[in-house]
């Protein structure tokens, strides 16, 4: 009995740094398989790459706002490429906006390899070049946070307050969804590396927010949304979509908020 409560417990033991070892591994899926903007049936939309604090070579899609429209700075999910959210930046450019989607390190074409502040030193990147290449005021960006990228969004928005900033199936933390996916795992939240704790960040966001959520979704469940919602600043609103999963959103259910809070808050003035 005491041999196998042995075996049972060194299982156990390994099991878990097993767990912490490789857990981004388990966090982020990136795919390299991506192909230029045409192929995805966005011909207007430009490849550029830029370089990272620590000299990460990122690769950007780029599309320039009509006169008097914001620029959207997109940042994407822990899964995939930039190709598999064509359909969206199709329909943000065809409604106006500018778009700058960064391909975290280690997605698509970008080096290196991802981690909680490797990424938020790529969207540094990003927004650095929104200000001071493209010259495009602060408060005319839309920081756009997917998943993943809500954390990185959000981290954004306490350093230099966008204009808007939008949020689709937010979480509240990595380290309290980890406890929730594994249960098992005694004290998981403690070995997470990569925490993307937004919700402790959120209260030092003065930025207007839109928060969207879907009311099926099972991979960030809406009460993380809702959490993350209530502990907001003003002005913010939330959408609720009652049949939508974490993945399957219309275009137009992501345009639509999108453009009404712009028009709400004057952000566009078409010349």
């Amino acid at each position: 009995m005491w041999v196998l409560i042995k075996f049972a417990i060194t299982g156990y033991i390994i099991l878990i740094a097993l767990i912490f070892l490789f857990q981004r591994n388990l966090m982020y899926h990136p795919s390299r398989a991506i192909a230029e903007p045409e192929k995805y049936k966005l011909p207007h939309i430009e490849e550029i790459f830029l370089h990272s604090s620590d000299g990460t070579r990122l690769q950007v899609w780029k599309h320039s706002a009509k006169p008097g429209y914001p620029t959207i700075l997109y940042f994407h999910g822990n899964a995939a490429n930039l190709g598999d959210r064509a359909a969206k930046f199709s329909a943000f450019v065809d409604n106006g906006f500018g778009l700058l989607a960064v391909s975290y390190r280690g997605f698509g074409k970008s080096e290196g390899t991802p981690s909680e502040v490797g990424l938020y030193e790529d969207a540094h990147a990003t927004i650095n070049y929104a200000l001071n290449d493209l010259h495009i005021p602060q408060k005319r960006l839309i920081y756009f946070g997917e998943s993943l990228g809500s954390g990185v969004a959000v981290q954004m928005a306490t350093e230099r307050a966008p204009g808007l900033l939008m949020l689709e199936a937010a979480y509240t933390s990595v380290e309290t969804r980890s406890a929730e996916l594994y249960p098992f795992v005694l004290g998981a939240r403690y070995l997470v590396r990569d925490k993307y704790d937004s919700l402790a960040k959120i209260k030092n966001v003065h930025a207007p927010l839109v928060l969207l959520h879907g009311e099926k979704d099972i991979t960030i469940p809406l009460r993380h949304g809702q959490e993350l919602f209530a502990a907001a600043n003003e002005p913010k609103e939330m959408v609720i979509y009652k049949d939508v999963h974490h993945a399957d959103y219309t275009n137009e259910q992501i345009v639509e908020p999108l453009i009404k809070a712009v028009k709400k808050l004057g952000m566009t003035n078409p010349l």
